[in-house]
């Protein structure tokens, strides 16, 4: 069987953070069938775009089961990520200002799907690498932390 390496971001700026993505890592365990591989540490930074309390951010690496179409297993992967965010109590929809720029608030729990393989995809409900890793320390610290060799040789634009 072949396996393939998922990277998520995990973020929370309300209640007891730090125990949101503890949570967040058992339900994704459950959910993928694995534990993960590799845990950055958790860094505390500033919102980005918005007013809002301190966030705590790491990143997390699984190695799950490789699906047969890489596309639609980032969809599943999609749709278990939201379903964990509300099931812990994220209830913001996704909201957009005039210019279409997406707007941004404080969250119990955030999980971004960063990479998934080799796979490059850009559809209006999932972009793969996701938008703006390169951009956002919040994000690259703890990525750098737990990046394999061959993540950083298949995608150099965002690692050089």
């Amino acid at each position: 069987m072949a396996f393939v390496s998922i990277y998520f971001s995990l973020g929370s700026n309300l209640g007891d953070r730090r125990e949101n993505i503890l949570e967040a890592l058992r339900r994704l365990d459950e959910a993928l069938g694995s534990h993960w591989k590799a845990l950055s540490r958790l860094i505390e930074t500033k919102p980005m775009g918005f007013v809002g309390g301190k966030f705590l951010n790491g990143a997390v690496l699984y190695r799950i089961p490789e699906g047969p179409d890489p596309e639609q297993q980032a969809r599943e992967l999609l749709a278990t990520v939201k379903r964990i965010e509300r099931e812990m109590g994220r209830i913001d929809p996704p909201e957009y200002d005039g210019a279409g720029n997406r707007i941004y608030h404080s969250r119990i729990i955030d999980i971004d799907i960063l990479f998934l393989g080799a796979l490059r995809m850009d559809t209006p409900e999932l972009t793969i690498p996701h938008k703006g890793i390169k951009e956002r320390a919040f994000v690259m610290i703890p990525l750098l932390e737990i990046a394999k060799p061959t993540l950083k040789a298949t995608f150099p634009e965002i690692f050089d």
